[in-house]
């Protein structure tokens, strides 16, 4: 009880120096538990969804994915005839056969494309009875010809479109025009996706390109049959398990699930990761917080040793103290989580997709984590510091202001932490040596650890050093001011080191990340000006999505082109010379892409693989499977037949483009997959007749004016997207690497907090002799500003270790150019001076304060 009663005393007598270590795990288990809510939350949300659309029980094709998107725009099918044959089973009460497509582009008559921007798919097939359980009409009817069309009510209000607006529906079988003759409304959240329905006969002729086939059959149960029962009888009456795939409403929902599953769980765990960088920062902070904290209670300490306490209970009551901390921060931080989890619902609102706060999901395991984790950290963090005042002698402490330096202690921490950083670097020098990027990999994680944990055990030591060298430069121009403030940040080199190591994860990451993404763009620019011969390269906006065939021959009619190549990809099974058979995709495109991309060959000449019955293959699968110059590969194509392909050339795989690829003619392709089962284009390479570039881009451009999904790019909007995309993902980083350095600021902000308290009487001493309330404050935010250089010095330097490493394991991979990024570097460096000084305000502007009698009367 006396124990419970003094950490009670403590913890509240401090509850000011406690704040920011408490904020610190506060954000810590906030960023865990939002990202915990959210993720549920979008569980619940696709869930709920994914329910309310299958029907009771669902027939379709049996090599029918959720996810597929279909080569040739047609998705999967099934025969009409099969209503009948489900009709006739025990416990139906209807059987409806759906349409479904995403392979189709919704604009509406300014040819704005009406799809999500975020991602979410954009579908059209056609209104049944089935899709009443997830939507009412609320507004108009549903289509009742082919020039009706019915729009969800969340796409209708993003667009402002209204009944009797013109919507055009591009698919692969031509354009389908209709006036919005209805608006539906989701009865649960609708994630993003914009949904056209159009009448059945329109959508199987225009979608399926046949007016006798259906996506699925959607079967509602009659009374009293239960799902499982109603499979079985639907089952048996088809008597086809080849053919066809029979679900219950749960099994075609969880194969929905399945499908989002892989996005989420990268999302969640990738949040989580970072939350776990804010958590591994905080320990710095509550270390620090502990540490001062029983250096400045030295003398109570001491006293409660010589009136009979043992070093378990002084021990105790420094952990209990931790406990509060941990319990006090990690309740607050499960309710910001909350609030954080619906933040991020609106700012993924703002970019398209649409979560409802009714769908909010808090589990009963999220606040038990957040509260498990911050007490767990939060205790482990303090352990140290209170076994050291468990440590300390009565009389020691009766005599001292504060503990005494372990001089063996300090030596033999540098000595490890030295051995852990050589270790690292060696590591480090692997990567750079590996033959096989899976080999390097092991290496490259290795010596990030290894590096990190040296330097972060190595800090006080690097602080002697590194502060010095920054004080010449930084703090001597300051005069006598500055001379103080590099003593004050060396007067402890273990606190200095933990706080400056805070900031060092942090800008460690962000320096990383930097040299890779810059090198990734390099290289891949590099890469297009070796490699990349067409003058303008065709593709979608939206990830996936293929070329239609009306966009197709709008670009060969564009004047000013020399030529236009097609570009397909086939799915097949190989029969290789040594007996094997593998699954690959294949490239079917014209003879004039060897111009368009240039790749080296080892055997052979390109020009030869797009001869009759020829085609080509990569270095790395020749050496596999032992294939020669001249061998003959089978190739069963999986939409058409199967053919015999000499193999014409063999390619170099040391590129970043088209790596892997395997070439053959379409006249090649053609001969063997029919022509309603030929692919669509993935992409399209066009190049301008000579001196007709800028002409060519123009007409490019205006000839696909009715098709705003596709872009036309030339070789620098194709650098620039390269660019941004990198530049997109990377700011995503950085800002979720943001925790982890305001976390570290705090660090910066509470150890000179305490630092202020802790030399009171010395600095109401140096106010008596002469010091000003302007050079205290300025003392106070140089010792800040040089603590946080050295804590951005070092991560810097780390993280352009670990990123030269990495770049190399990426050359590997055909990304040979390292770039550092110089200018982002020195912006952090110099940021991170703004930072200290930022960090400073609070502390400079209480020390200011200090009364100079009531300061040298301190004891201690």
């Amino acid at each position: 009880m006396t124990v419970w009663k003094t950490s009670m005393r403590n913890f509240f007598a401090h509850k000011g120096r406690m704040a920011l270590s408490a904020v610190a795990v506060l954000l810590s288990v906030a960023f865990v538990c939002g990202t915990l809510v959210f993720t549920d939350t979008m569980n619940t949300t696709f869930d709920k969804l994914f329910a309310a659309t299958s029907a009771d029980v669902t027939v379709s094709p049996k090599t029918a994915k959720v996810d597929d998107t279909p080569e040739n725009g047609k998705p999967q099918s099934l025969p009409a005839s099969v209503i009948g044959r489900v009709e006739k089973a025990d416990g139906v009460k209807k059987a409806e056969g759906a349409v479904s497509s995403s392979a189709v582009t919704v604009v509406d008559s300014d040819n704005k494309n009406m799809g999500s921007d975020s991602g979410a798919p954009t579908l059209a097939g056609n209104w049944t009875s089935n899709d009443l359980r997830s939507m009412e009409i609320t507004s108009g009817h549903a289509p009742r010809g082919p020039t009706e069309v019915m729009v969800d009510a969340d796409t209708a209000d993003k667009h402002d479109l209204k009944i009797g607006d013109e919507l055009r529906t591009i698919a692969v079988t031509g354009d389908i025009k209709a006036r919005i003759s209805g608006i539906a409304t989701f009865k649960v959240t609708n994630p993003g996706a914009a949904i056209v329905y159009l009448d059945t006969a329109t959508a199987q002729q225009k979608l399926l390109g046949s007016p006798d086939v259906f996506t699925q059959i959607s079967i509602t149960a009659e009374p009293g049959v239960s799902d499982a029962r109603l499979k079985q009888s639907v089952a048996a009456a088809l008597d086809d398990s080849a053919t066809y795939k029979v679900q219950t409403q749960k099994e075609a929902a969880e194969a929905n699930k399945d499908s989002m599953g892989s996005f989420l769980d990268v999302m969640k765990y990738a949040m989580l990761g970072f939350a776990g960088i804010a958590f591994l920062v905080g320990i710095f902070l509550i270390v620090n917080t502990f540490s001062m904290l029983v250096a400045q209670r030295t003398r109570e300490i001491g006293l409660m040793r010589a009136i009979g306490s043992s070093r378990k209970q002084v021990n105790r009551s420094v952990l209990l103290e931790a406990v509060l901390l941990g319990i006090v921060g990690s309740i607050l931080g499960v309710a910001a989580g909350v609030g954080l989890a619906v933040g991020l619902m609106k700012v993924m609102g703002a970019v398209g997709m649409e979560l409802s706060t009714g769908d909010l999901t808090v589990a009963w395991t999220t606040p038990v984590v957040g509260l498990a984790l911050g007490v767990i950290v939060t205790v482990l963090a303090a352990y140290v510091p209170a076994r050291r005042a468990g440590k300390v002698s009565p009389m020691a402490a009766l005599r001292d202001a504060g503990t005494p330096a372990d001089a063996k202690s300090g030596w033999i921490r540098a000595g490890i932490g030295l051995v852990l950083t050589g270790g690292g670097a060696a590591a480090l020098w692997a990567t750079t040596q590996a033959d096989k990027s899976s080999d390097g990999s092991l290496y490259l994680g290795l010596g990030v650890v290894l590096t990190l944990i040296g330097f972060i055990v190595i800090g006080p030591l690097l602080a002697g050093i590194v502060v010095r060298a920054l004080s010449v430069v930084v703090l001597r121009l300051f005069g006598p001011v500055g001379r103080l403030a590099e003593r004050n940040a060396l007067r402890n080199p273990r606190r200095t080191g933990a706080t400056g190591a805070a900031l060092m994860i942090g800008l460690a990451l962000v320096a990383c990340l930097s040299v890779v993404g810059s090198s990734m763009v390099a290289s891949a620019t590099d890469e297009l000006d070796k490699s990349v011969g067409a003058d303008f390269i065709v593709q979608s906006a939206t990830p996936g999505q293929l070329i239609v065939p009306q966009a197709a021959k709008a670009l060969e009619t564009a004047p000013g082109i020399e030529h236009i190549t097609h570009y397909r990809v086939l799915g097949a099974k190989l029969t290789n010379p040594d007996g094997s058979t593998t699954d690959e995709d294949v490239t079917a495109a014209d003879p004039t892409y060897p111009s368009d991309l240039r790749r080296e060959t080892v055997a052979g000449d390109l020009a030869a693989a797009y001869g009759k019955n020829a085609m080509s293959v990569g270095d790395d699968y020749a050496n596999r499977h032992g294939i020669k110059l001249g061998d003959t590969v089978g190739v069963a194509f999986k939409s058409g037949a199967t053919a015999k392909l000499k193999v014409a050339a063999i390619t170099s795989d040391d590129t970043t483009v088209d790596q892997g690829a395997m070439y053959m003619n379409t006249t090649t392709a053609e001969r063997y997959v029919p022509a309603d089962k030929m692919p669509q284009n993935m992409i399209m390479f066009a190049k301008a007749k000579d001196g007709k570039e800028k002409e060519a881009y123009a007409a490019l451009k205006s000839s696909l004016r009715e098709y705003p999904t596709y872009k036309v790019r030339n070789q620098a909007d194709f650098k620039q997207d390269l660019k941004d995309q990198i530049g997109q993902l990377l700011n995503i980083v950085y800002g979720l690497l943001a925790l982890a350095i305001i976390v570290a600021v705090l660090g910066v902000v509470n150890t000179l907090a305490l630092s202020v308290v802790e030399r009171t009487r010395e600095i109401g001493l140096m106010r008596a002799i002469g010091l000003s309330r302007r050079q205290l404050r300025r003392m106070i935010r140089l010792e800040s500003v040089v603590i946080a250089l050295f804590g951005a010095l070092l991560g810097l330097g780390l993280g352009m270790g670990w990123g030269t490493s990495a770049q190399k394991l990426l050359a590997l991979e055909g990304l040979g150019v390292l770039e550092i990024p110089w200018p982002t570097i020195v912006t952090v460096f110099v940021a991170s001076a703004f930072v200290g000084l930022f960090a400073a305000l609070v502390p400079a502007f209480r020390a200011g304060r200090m009364n100079v009698l009531n300061a040298i009367a301190t004891d201690g």
